[in-house]
This record gives structure tokens, sequence and C-alpha cells, in this order.
């Protein structure tokens, strides 16, 4: 259990990190003087942590898993301390870069030893208390970031991970012994940069699309053409690498490629409740963004108790496929829930919407990672589990970017249809919808174009909602062909040290 709880400790933080830095971006910006470039503080994170993340696994299952773990701490807790110390905005985008690296490893190495030290048909529990984590951080993460900022600095939300992460350092030093394997330790140089040419303009056009360039820009529709011939060329090339970042004859194993399709799409459905859930409450309602925060509680709830529940009951009868098929069904039915939204929709309502999403998304958000852990063989768990997570976390970011467009172009379908074209309102609030409406910004119309304004919202929110729905369904047709295998009682490998 202190071996967990160190895991479990490095994977908050890095996870933490993801959302934490969000409410101090405006202090951060007022201290530092870069306004122009405040974006780049979470895209430099992002990016490098979403690259890092399936290199660390092949690095693992080659050098050992132990001392990989260790390093990404250590790089981790530097560049947080080197964060926090940061003097320009130019200082803190690189260090933020730097520590996207540890992260990546913090991420993907922490639900791998997981497989390392305890046997399949005992993980799924543990498994559970690590999705916990991960949606706790979710929320945590920007209200944290608001009482460090406000209460003490804004470089506490750095600084507050050197003393966490020197615990789980050195309980990870002193009660951590893995299997120790021999094997080559050739390193696949040009599919990591294939690889890395793949995430970074995905990353980028998903960042930058509709805000920074419109979605149709040369830029965001380059930066996409460029991924996907990167990734041709990535998939050409790890097909006959000796030592490959992500081996492709893993998806040869239909276990292993239906579970890292169901991250992807996991992470998608996680995205959007967690983005769009308080993007309503804070522009229909007007409430902080503290405030949403909170009344995201209940989704955690669900999660939490779907996330422990699943895994308990895994652990106990040895089957884990009927959790995605139930999972994702329950998921849809949370999401058909939310496009029922009105201005009236009580917040009693919500809640219990958010319940049943939750609960829809916590049975079968961490069920991929146990499929995967357990029909691969150990020389490549690393990969596969980081893999899996690698696979979640840019479901993660298609979902913000595909959920997010879809918002937007339906916003300004209905604002056309409620309000004259002509009129003034209507050609402000264009330009608002480019940089993001406020409540404070609506409530400064008459009242009878606000109240159109809100319905138009109400009515595109609505619509996302909806459109989630296929990537559910398509989710269950996915779970459906997820085969079982029996989970494995002993975690056995070669002489631990």
């Amino acid at each position: 259990m202190v071996i967990i709880v160190a895991l479990m400790l490095a994977m908050l933080l890095a996870a933490l990190d993801q959302t934490i830095v969000a409410t101090a971006l405006p202090h951060i910006a007022a201290d530092l003087h870069g306004l122009n470039k405040l974006s780049w503080v979470a895209t430099a994170y992002l990016l490098t942590s979403a690259v890092s993340t399936p290199l660390y696994g092949k690095i693992s299952d080659q050098f050992g898993r132990k001392k990989i773990f260790q390093f990404a701490i250590i790089l981790f807790l530097i560049a947080s301390a080197l964060c926090g110390l940061s003097q320009n905005m130019n200082q803190l985008v690189a260090f933020r870069a730097l520590q996207g690296l540890g992260a990546g490893g913090l991420m993907a190495l922490s639900m791998t030893i997981v497989g390392d030290i305890v046997s399949p048909r005992q993980r799924g529990k543990y498994l559970g208390y690590f999705g916990a984590v991960f949606a706790i951080s979710s929320v945590a993460g920007p209200l944290l970031g608001g009482f460090f900022t406000d209460n003490l600095s804004w470089r506490w939300v750095f600084y507050i991970n050197l003393p966490l992460g020197i615990i789980a350092l050195t309980a990870i030093a002193t009660r951590l012994h893995l299997p120790v394997r021999q094997s080559s330790h050739k390193i696949d140089y040009v599919g990591a940069l294939l690889l890395t040419a793949s995430v970074v303009p995905i990353i980028l056009a998903t960042v930058w699309g509709g805000i920074t360039y419109p979605w149709t820009s040369h830029t965001i529709v380059g930066l996409f053409g460029f991924a996907i011939a990167a990734i041709v060329a990535f998939v050409i090339w790890e097909s006959q690498a000796k030592q490959a970042v992500i081996p492709m004859h893993l998806f040869k194993n239909d276990i292993f490629t239906v579970s890292t399709i169901l991250s992807l799409f996991a992470g998608m459905a996680l995205f959007a409740a967690i983005l769009f859930i308080p993007e309503y409450q804070q522009i229909v309602r007007g409430y902080s963004a503290v405030k949403s925060g909170l009344l995201l509680l209940p989704l955690v709830l669900g999660m939490l108790t779907a996330l422990v529940t699943s895994g308990r009951l895994i652990t106990k009868y040895g089957h884990y496929r009927t959790f995605p098929i139930i999972g994702t069904l329950i998921t849809g039915f949370g999401l058909w829930l939310f496009s029922h939204l009105t201005l009236h929709t009580t917040q009693l309502q919500i809640s219990i919407w958010m319940v049943v999403l939750g609960v829809g998304i916590g049975s079968f958000m961490q069920v991929m990672t146990l499929a995967v852990q357990n029909t691969v063989p150990r020389s490549e768990l690393g990969v596969a589990t980081a893999t899996a997570t690698f696979f979640r976390s840019m479901g993660s970011a298609l979902g913000g970017a595909i959920f997010g467009a879809i918002l937007t172009n339906r916003l300004a379908f209905h604002l056309q249809q409620l309000l004259p074209h002509t009129s003034a309102a209507y050609a402000s609030l264009s330009k608002s919808i480019q940089t993001g409406a406020s409540s404070t910004v609506i409530n400064k119309l008459p009242p009878s174009i606000s109240h159109d304004v809100y319905q138009a919202f109400v009515l595109s929110f609505q619509d996302m909602f909806l459109f989630t729905i296929p990537v559910i369904v398509l989710a269950f047709i996915a779970a459906l062909f997820l085969r079982e295998t029996p989970l494995r009682n002993s975690a056995t490998g070669p002489e631990l040290i």
C-alpha cells in the first residue's frame, strides 16, 4: 500500500498540473508581462507530456521501470521548482515544457508499475483508485490553483509539487522492487521523431483552432495535413522497425486494438463533460469558474463510485467485458439527458444527470488498461500501457477540438435564427463568439436580446451534447468486440531487486 499510495501521488501531480494553472493564468500574465504567450503555459506542458508518454513506456521495457520512473519524478520536481522561480514568460514556457517531459513518465509508468506488482485478478480495484485520482484532479486542479493564487502566490501552484513529489520519490526508492528483464537497448530515434511530428501538429491545431486561427484557415488545415502525413510515415516506419516506439504488431491483438479505441472514446467523453458542463454553468447561469468547478462534484462522485465498484467487482468475479458495454450505454444516456438542457433546468436535475454521466464514464474508463495489461507479454507491458494512456490523452485533445467547433458553429447558426442579421447586437456578438462570450457581456444587452442570446447558447449546448452521442455509440459497438480472457492470479516475473 505504501507503493500504491506513492504511485497515486505521482499520478496526482501529473494530472493536477494539466489543470491547476488555469485559474492562475491571469495573475501569471500580469506578473510576468507576457499576455501574448499565455496560452503556451498550458500548451507546452500538453505537447511534451503527450509526446513523451509512449516513449517512456518503450524505454522502461528496455532499461527497467524503477530507474526510469525515478528519473521522471526528479525531472518533474526540478522543472516545477524552475517554473516557480521563473522571472519572465519565456522561462516559464520552457520550464513547463520540461515539466511535461517528466509528467509523461508519471502518467505512463505509474499505471504500468501497478501491472508489475499486482496480479491482473487483483489489479481491477487498484486501477479503480487511480482512475479516481484522475477524476478528482480534473476538478481539484482549478480550485487549488485559485486558492494558491488568491492566498499565497501563483508560484505555489508549482511549489506544492515539491513536498508531495519528494514523498513519492522516497517511497519508490526505498520500497519498490520490480522485475528485471534483459532486452535490447536500441532506441528507435526515427520513430520517436515521427511520433513527435504526428502529435505536435494535432495538439497545436486543437489548441489554436477556432481561437487563434479559424478552423478553415491555411494554418489549421496545414497542421492537420502535416499530421496525417506524419502518421502515415510513422506507421510505415514502425511496421519494420526492430525496436519500435509503438510496435505495430500489438494492433494484431484484437483486445489491444479494441481497448485503445475505447480509451480514445473515453477521453473524448470525459473531456466533453469536464469542459462543457462548467461552460454552460458559467455562460448561461453566470457562475464563477470556481463555483462551476465545485458544481462538478456530482460528476466526480458518480465516477468515483463506479470506478471503485467496478474495480472491486472485477477483482471478485474475474470478468471485465461487461463494464465497457454497460458503461458506454449509461454514458450515452447521460449525454442524452444533457441534450435536454434549458434556461430553466434546475441545479438538482443537472446534478442527477452528472451522477448518471459520471457512473457511465467511471464504469469503463480504467477497464481498458486492465484488458491491455492482461493480454500483452510482460516484455511489452510498458509500451502497451503507455499506448492506451496516450490514446486517452489524444481523445481528450480531439474531443475538446471537435465538440468545441460544433458548439461554436451551432451558436452562430442559432444566433442567426434568433437575432436580426442587421442588428448591432448580432454584429457585436459575432465577434464575442470568437473571443468567448460571458454572462457579463450578455447581461449588458437589452433584456429581449439577451434572452434570445441565452436561448441560442442553450440550443447550441443541446446540439453539442447530441453530437457526442454517436461517439459513444461507436464506443458501445467497439465494446461489443472486446474479447475477454481469464485474469491471471499472479504477477510472476524474473528475479526481484
